[in-house]
């Protein structure tokens, strides 16, 4: 009995030691807490947190440049071990720095600096630099990293698949051109209101980057169909984010419609767009289900036709508000089945 307690015991031991911190360490979430910058420091000095995978900051108060740089450079020396074993004098020959932090960090996947305004370039050099396995970086809504920031990304992480660049207003072609040159199995990118790009950035990303299957140009206006057209060198598109896409016209859109994998499309406020454009959509992307019109007056009930011969099996969500030619449908006369059909004017 004694021996099997003891056994117990020890299983118990095993397990408190190894098996909980490995479950526990997956996940580092500091979003929107204050002083996060110290928290994060303080906690990846900490051993059991060596084999963190993900790290949330998003919104996170008073995450710095300097934390990063910390983090790069904090050595935990084993002193004590070291002078048990070899002495004071052996010190000097067998000391090896031991970088807690940046032990912590070589199993990071996903790091998300989300709303995180006072990192700059420098922050993600400093960052980056130490996580070589990551695979998810987010950083929305930041104006101080620039090109020079998706230069040190591409350079120290060879792995990213996830990669969103929403609101970075100070990123140019040059970042595209970088990150189709390093990351042409990316599968995930997001473009939203990066507002220096052109047609010529994009297009690089279509060219090299065969793999993505989400891509979101939410709100950036100054691309045009000679980028468009491109679009459909992405065979495994399936989701694909092009609201206040202004100078997208029938022709571009039809170039869109040889992606015919397609599920999700968001067309709302594409002004340009007539039944021209959608109607070879829906003949080429019979795999859709959620569809935006939002917005778009030169649509007809013809499109609305079209959606019902090529798509009804599969279309669950249409969005037609604002569409003043949209007239003559019930929501269950469109398409034949149930659905969820957004139709401000439907009489």
């Amino acid at each position: 009995m004694e021996e099997r307690e003891r056994a117990n015991e020890e299983e118990g031991v095993v397990w408190n030691r190894e098996t909980v911190p490995r479950v526990l360490e997956i996940v580092l979430d500091f979003r929107e807490m204050n002083n996060a910058g110290n928290r994060l420091v303080s906690t990846l000095s900490q051993l059991r947190y060596k084999h963190v995978k993900q790290i949330s900051l998003e919104f996170a108060q008073d995450i710095e440049d300097k934390h990063f740089d910390i983090i790069k450079s904090k050595v935990r020396i084993k002193f004590q071990s070291l002078v048990c074993a070899v002495g004071v004098m052996g010190i000097s020959m067998l000391l090896l720095p031991d970088n807690a932090c940046s032990d912590s960090l070589q199993n990071l996947e996903s790091l998300n600096l989300n709303g995180c305004q006072k990192i700059s370039d420098r922050g993600v050099e400093a960052i980056t630099s130490i996580c070589p396995n990551l695979k998810v970086f987010s950083i929305y809504w930041n104006v101080r990293v620039t090109d020079t920031g998706i230069e040190h990304l591409v350079k120290n992480c060879k792995h990213i698949v996830d990669l969103n660049l929403s609101g970075c207003k100070n990123i140019s072609d040059k970042s595209l051109q970088l990150i189709a040159d390093n990351y042409q199995h990316l599968e995930c990118l997001n473009l939203t209101r990066c507002i220096k790009l052109t047609d010529g950035g994009l297009c690089k990303i279509f060219v090299k980057c065969s793999y993505l299957h989400s891509l979101n140009l939410y709100a950036v206006s100054s691309f045009t169909d000679e980028a468009y057209k491109k679009i459909s060198l992405l065979t495994e598109l399936k989701f694909l984010d092009l609201c206040g896409a202004q100078n997208l016209t029938d022709h571009g859109l039809s170039c869109i419609a040889k992606c015919n994998n397609l599920v999700s499309l968001n067309l709302t406020w594409c002004v340009r767009v007539t039944d021209e454009g959608v109607i070879p959509l829906a003949e080429g992307c019979t795999s859709l289900e959620f569809l935006s019109l939002f917005g778009i007056v030169g649509v007809t009930d013809k499109c609305l036709e079209a959606l019902s011969k090529f798509c009804s099996s599969t279309i669950t969500t249409l969005d037609v508000n604002g569409c003043i030619g949209i007239k003559a449908y019930e929501a269950g006369e469109i398409l034949g089945r149930q659905m969820s059909l957004m139709h401000g004017n439907m009489r």
